[in-house]
């Protein structure tokens, strides 16, 4: 699609929408790009505005989930100040199938008044009172992608590099040999399935990926970690390794490799296996490499659940933070902070509510920060 021709699109979507929704609100979706490559991301960008003063509005707003693309939210933005609501979200969208990739938007209109909102903050605890609204769901034309497919046997989509580091060329039987392989760049997330070749008469073990992400302005940086191990009877070779990649914004492929390499294995010489005296009873072998192997076996192991639990701690710490947060940080006062409470999840937030409408309404003490941590505590 020509570019001038995207942009005419775009723009009619725009208008269409803010003709549609003009009595009441605005709603707009915008992307940045409407032909993109598979797996290649889109920038989503969607803005609903209060446009009527005149009645109190509420929004609920989501994208259903869909096989046909991968949905990330990046951004959050909720002012629902009163007569003057503004939310803003921004997605980073990756499809998954070529031709024509529809995202359907769901969103509900809220409406109600001042007066309804004071009373619903007038109960407490025992005596709840349930916002009352009038919600209708608003039908919004969704926004379609018309994705082109990949060069034919591409792996990675981006701009990626690749490393790679055997701990040793060389090991007796059965030894285990480290190998760690890191891809690093922009794109989808370079998590691939099958990364090492197999090879006749060597055993791989391995770790799932450490997927590592730093958000900055250009983007999602991903670090994808591999580590495995491996171990063989007899010398062998490994192979080389040739990854196809796309780069979206250049339009280009190329490769990203890892060079092949030769492994020494030593036998264990029957020497070392004997004992000068005749003890213990012949026939008795000493095993002491099958030892040292399921030592090798167990320190791996505990390498591998050491990781996997700095991978789940880490990806705690890496949830996406829930909108609602944003929102309880941006209040500037005590009424709009209760407003903000009762309209999200009166139940879940009860007792912070209690405390705000004392301080209001019973001129008792507050303190706003102090009421904003616990709101915050609830999320």
């Amino acid at each position: 699609m020509k570019p001038n021709l995207g942009k005419a699109l775009k723009l009619y979507l725009f208008l269409a929408l803010t003709l549609l929704y003009a009595e009441d609100f605005t709603f707009t979706a915008e992307i940045n790009n409407d032909t993109p490559y598979l797996k290649a991301p889109v920038l989503l960008s969607v803005d609903i505005n209060q446009t009527n003063p005149d009645v109190v509005l509420f929004f609920q707003f989501d994208i259903p989930p869909s096989k046909a693309y991968r949905l990330k939210q990046i951004h959050a933005l909720h002012d629902d100040t009163m007569y003057h609501t503004h939310h803003h979200y921004l997605y980073r969208v990756y499809p998954l199938k070529t031709g024509s990739v529809t995202i359907d938007f769901k969103l509900v209109k809220r409406v109600t008044n001042a007066s309804k909102v004071e009373y619903s903050a007038s109960g407490d605890r025992d005596d709840f009172k349930k916002l009352e609204t009038k919600d209708t769901p608003i039908n919004i034309k969704p926004v379609i992608l018309q994705v082109k497919p990949l060069p034919a046997g591409t792996t990675l989509v981006g701009d990626f590099t690749i490393t790679h580091h055997f701990s040793n060329t060389a090991a007796q039987r059965y030894e285990p040999i480290p190998f760690q392989v890191v891809i690093t760049g922009k794109g989808y997330p370079p998590v691939i399935k099958d990364l090492l070749p197999k090879i006749k008469g060597v055993t791989f073990f391995s770790q799932k990926p450490d997927i590592q992400k730093t958000v900055s302005k250009e983007g999602i940086i991903y670090k994808v970690v591999y580590d495995f191990s491996l171990s063989a009877k007899q010398n062998f070779t490994f192979p080389e390794i040739r990854l196809n990649a796309f780069d979206p914004q250049k339009e280009k492929s190329y490769t990203l490799h890892i060079p092949a390499q030769d492994f020494n294995i030593t036998a264990v010489d029957p020497a070392d296996l004997l004992d000068s005296r005749d003890e213990p009873k012949a026939f008795t072998t000493d095993l002491s490499w099958a030892t040292a192997f399921l030592g090798y076996l167990v320190v791996f192991a505990a390498g591998y659940f050491s990781a996997m639990t700095v991978k789940w701690k880490k990806k705690d710490l890496e949830a996406e933070e829930d909108p609602i947060k944003e929102k309880i940080r941006r209040c500037q006062d005590e009424k709009a902070l209760l407003q903000l409470l009762m309209a999200t999840d009166s139940k879940r937030f009860v007792s912070v509510i209690e405390a705000l409408e004392k301080g209001l309404y019973k001129k008792g003490k507050m303190n706003l920060k102090t009421l904003k941590a616990q709101a915050l505590e609830k999320v």
